[in-house]
C-alpha cells in the first residue's frame, strides 16, 4: 500500500481565529502514501480547520505540511490550492447543477487532450460504478449517485491526496455502508493517500487504516482501528471512541493483573505493584454468569435496551458508583431487577 511519493506530513500545525482560542494547537500527523486516514473528533476540535489547511483555503499561522517530500505550506511557502495536487470531496457532493456528469468528473481536466479527457472520464466513472451515467444531470442522481460522481472527479486529476470532508452526512443510514465501501475500493484502485474528516465513530472505524482522534487542536491518539479500540492512549480516548467500562484498580504484585470491584483482571501491559489508575474495558468483555457462580461477582440489573443483533444489560455493582454496561449477544438470560453474576474476559488497558 506505501507509496512514499503521497507521503502526507503535517508538523506543528497551528491555527486561531482573530482574538479566539487557538483551534489548531501544534497539530502532528503522518499518513503514509496510499493509506486512508479518518480524522475523529467532537465539535469545534479542529477537525475541519486541519483539512482546510491541507486544501489550501486557510493559512496556518505555524507549521508545516508536506505531501510526498514536496512542501505545500511551511515559512515563507504557501502553494495555491490548484498547485497541490489534492482533490476534494466536500458534503453533499456540490456538484456544478448546469454541467452534465460527464462534464462534472472533467472539470479538473482542462488542459488535457479531449480525447484523453473523455477517456479518463470513462475510467472514472466506471471505477465508482456509474458507467454509462455520463449524459445525465446532476438532479437526475440519488444523493449516493452524487457522492460517487464527485470522487470521481476528485480522482480524475490523479491527486496524491484526497480530501473528504464528511461526505457521507447527507445519506440515509442504510446507504451509507455501501458507499463508504464503495469509495474506499475506489480510493485503493487508484492508490491516492487519503484524509477523511467524521465525526461518526462507526464509519472511521469501519473505513480507516488508520484513525487519528482530535481533542483540542492536537492528536490525543493515531493507530490502526483494532489498536485504537483495544489499547486508547486514555479514558476520553476510550470513551469518545466506541463504548467504555472504566474501573478503578490496583495493581497487584507481579504488575499482570490488577483488582477491581469486578474482581482481578488481566493487564495489556505490566505495571508496577501496588500502583492504582483507571481500567478500561469495552462492554463486550463482560459476561453474564449465574448470580451464584464462583468467581462471578454479583449485581442488579437496572435496564434492557435490545437492538436485534445484540443487546445492553445495564447493571449495578457494590464498590462502583456508576452503572455498567454489558453487551449481550443471543437470548436475553435477565430483566430489570433481577440479580446476575459478571465475569470479566480478556484484558484492560491501566491509566494511571
Amino acid at each position: 500500500m506505501n507509496d512514499r511519493q503521497n507521503d502526507l506530513r503535517v508538523q506543528g500545525l497551528a491555527k486561531s481565529y482573530g482574538r479566539e482560542a487557538p483551534v489548531l494547537r501544534g497539530l502532528d500527523l503522518t499518513v503514509p502514501g496510499g493509506a486512508l486516514a479518518a480524522v475523529l473528533g467532537p465539535s469545534g476540535c479542529g477537525k475541519t480547520t486541519l483539512l482546510r489547511v491541507v486544501a489550501g483555503f486557510l493559512r496556518a499561522d505555524a507549521g508545516t505540511v508536506a505531501l510526498g517530500g514536496r512542501t505545500l505550506v511551511g515559512p515563507g511557502v504557501q502553494l495555491p490550492p490548484e498547485r497541490r495536487r489534492v482533490g476534494i470531496v466536500p458534503q453533499e457532493g456540490a456538484l456544478f447543477p448546469h454541467l452534465s456528469v460527464a462534464r462534472n468528473v472533467a472539470f479538473g481536466l482542462a488542459g488535457t487532450d479531449r480525447g484523453e479527457r473523455r477517456r479518463r472520464t470513462e475510467e472514472m466513472l466506471d471505477l465508482v460504478g456509474l458507467a454509462g451515467y455520463g449524459d445525465r444531470m446532476p438532479h437526475e442522481l440519488s444523493g449516493g449517485q452524487q457522492q460517487r460522481v464527485a470522487l470521481a472527479r476528485a480522482l480524475a486529476p490523479r491527486p496524491g491526496l484526497v480530501l473528504l470532508d464528511e461526505p457521507f452526512n447527507a445519506l440515509d443510514s442504510a446507504l451509507r455502508a455501501g458507499i463508504r465501501a464503495d469509495v474506499r475500493a475506489a480510493l485503493r484502485a487508484t492508490g491516492a493517500t487519503a484524509l477523511l474528516v467524521t465525526h461518526d465513530q462507526q464509519e472511521a472505524l469501519s473505513t480507516a487504516d488508520l484513525v487519528a482522534v482530535v481533542r483540542q487542536g492536537r492528536i490525543a491518539q493515531c493507530a490502526t482501528p483494532q489498536e485504537l479500540y483495544r489499547r486508547p492512549a486514555d479514558p476520553w480516548v476510550a470513551g469518545f471512541v466506541g463504548d467504555a467500562v472504566l474501573l478503578p484498580g490496583t495493581v497487584g504484585d507481579g504488575g499482570a493483573t490488577a483488582t477491581t470491584p469486578l474482581g482481578t483482571v488481566a493487564l495489556a501491559a505490566p505495571a508496577d505493584g501496588g500502583r492504582t489508575g483507571t481500567l478500561v474495558l469495552r462492554p463486550e468483555q463482560l459476561r453474564l454468569t449465574d448470580a451464584d457462580a464462583g468467581e462471578a461477582v454479583r449485581a442488579t440489573v437496572t435496564d434492557v435496551c435490545f437492538y436485534g443483533h445484540d443487546a445492553k444489560v445495564t447493571v449495578t455493582v457494590e464498590g462502583l458508583d456508576a452503572p455498567v454496561d454489558v453487551r449481550v449477544a443471543g437470548p436475553l438470560p435477565v430483566g430489570p431487577g433481577e440479580q446476575t453474576g459478571i465475569r470479566v474476559t480478556g484484558e484492560a488497558t491501566l491509566h494511571p
